[in-house]
């Protein structure tokens, strides 16, 4: 694979409770100087890294509900609406999990619809993230088929703060479902090439990471060899 292309299916990451200006500038540098998709921050970092990115095309990306999403529908509105108008190109938002465990699923639909729809209006791409450490298989299965319906652009694995991270098999059986309806961006302990290119493999359109520049270093390597 071109070192371009991987790239360009990179979320570069920073979402530590500390982040600092300085972190974010940072964050920016790395991102155009790899070219990367977009730069996934909490929310509040939204304006600044938009003005740091300003003369790229790099998307900025805001963790809505970030990482429990144990908030009301109308606070993730009111915070998706806010990021959008602070310049967000994308947003990353987390379900409901008790509603998830309480196999409420009409609720799950109704945030799901009335999130989408507010990205959608906007012309920001939308994507949902499960928590899959959290849900059994039959709750991934069930989350997918509800994706299915409503059509955000994006279902994803993980938070990355959760007990643990992105499975090429929940990524396999996310994109099973969904299909080239939904893309599946897999996230939350990506950190090595070969990690990476397994989740690529198993479906995934998108990969959230802070270890961007290590792994196109790997690839580099390989593509040297």
């Amino acid at each position: 694979m071109k070192k371009e292309y991987l790239a360009k299916m990179f979320d570069h990451t920073y979402l530590k409770a500390f982040a600092s200006k300085k972190d974010m500038e940072k964050l920016c540098q790395e991102a155009k100087m790899i070219n990367c998709k977009m730069v996934a921050i909490n929310s509040c970092q939204t304006k600044l890294c938009k003005q740091l990115l300003k003369d790229s095309d790099i998307h900025v990306g805001a963790a809505i509900s970030f990482p429990l999403g144990q908030t009301t529908i109308e606070t993730k509105l009111f915070e998706t609406k806010d990021a959008i108008e602070n310049g967000a190109d994308e947003i990353d938002y987390v379900v409901n999990l008790t509603k998830v465990k309480d196999h409420d699923f009409d609720y799950i639909e109704d945030e799901m619809r009335q999130i989408t729809k507010l990205c959608h209006d906007n012309k920001v791409i939308c994507k949902v993230i499960f928590e899959n450490c959290y849900l059994e298989k039959e709750e991934i299965i069930k989350l997918s088929e509800i994706a299915l319906k409503v059509k955000p652009d994006f279902i994803k694995t993980s938070t990355g703060f959760g007990t643990s991270g992105a499975k090429v098999e929940d990524v396999a059986l996310m994109k099973s479902i969904v299909k080239d309806e939904v893309m599946v961006k897999a996230a939350g302990g990506i950190r090595d090439l070969e990690t990476c290119m397994a989740m690529i493999k198993a479906g995934a359109s998108r990969i959230g990471t802070s270890s961007s520049l290590k792994i196109l270093e790997e690839l580099d390597n390989v593509n040297a060899d």
